[in-house]
């Protein structure tokens, strides 16, 4: 993926995302509002934009995304716990690429009483861009890949706070770009970061003809 595209791509999906004490201060119904705005504002960036990641062949037929039901139960109020001595890997994609990304840490939080955890990372080539300085990439899969959602997993962006909290907003999950065309390179989800419940929040599996 082209780093211009991608930036694109991240510009779309952080839009939706704020600090974390504004996102936590929302009531139910405003935040359910805010989430549904920002759906429609990304299907018709989607359908409308010249760089939609949406294949051409894809555009007259498409309406919108679909998603899971607006849920704040799953906006989770995550611990991180930053690593003294990150690795920097070379993260596997769906095609040869490997980007560099610096294992950060690992976020800790309870879903239903049940303890789970995601390993999370920072993009190497976006760190020193202005507006990334604190960007967070989660990959993730669940019980619901390869069946209401991607088998390929979704992915989650936050933000580095203050203090030893981050959030998770499942319900911001987004689909990787190969999703909608092939011409993308992205990342693979590492199995650690499989989630096993049903996340029932965020984008569903993109169906064509």
């Amino acid at each position: 993926m082209r780093l211009k595209t991608f930036i694109f791509f991240l510009l779309l999906m952080m839009a939706f995302s704020s600090d974390l004490h504004s996102q936590t201060a929302l009531t139910g119904r405003e935040y359910s509002k805010n989430i549904l705005k920002e759906r429609k504002k990304n299907d018709r960036d989607f359908k409308k934009a010249d760089n939609s990641p949406l294949d051409p062949k894809y555009k007259s037929d498409f309406k919108k995304l679909e998603y899971f039901n607006i849920d704040p139960q799953w906006v989770l109020n995550a611990t991180l716990v930053p690593y003294t001595n990150p690795d920097t890997i070379k993260m596997k994609t769906t095609t040869e690429r490997l980007p560099l990304y610096l294992v950060y840490g690992k976020a800790y939080f309870t879903i239903d009483g049940k303890k789970f955890n995601l390993t999370v990372f920072r993009n190497i080539s976006l760190m020193t861009k202005p507006g990334y300085e604190d960007y967070l990439f989660i990959p993730f899969t669940d019980q619901t890949s390869g069946n209401e959602s991607y088998g390929g997993g979704r992915y989650i962006d936050s933000r580095i706070t203050e203090g030893n909290q981050i959030l998770i907003d499942f319900n911001k999950a987004y689909n990787p770009y190969c999703v909608y065309s092939k011409k993308y390179s992205c990342p693979i989800p590492p199995a650690e970061n499989y989630l096993d419940i049903r996340v029932t929040a965020g984008v569903k599996d993109f169906h064509h003809e």
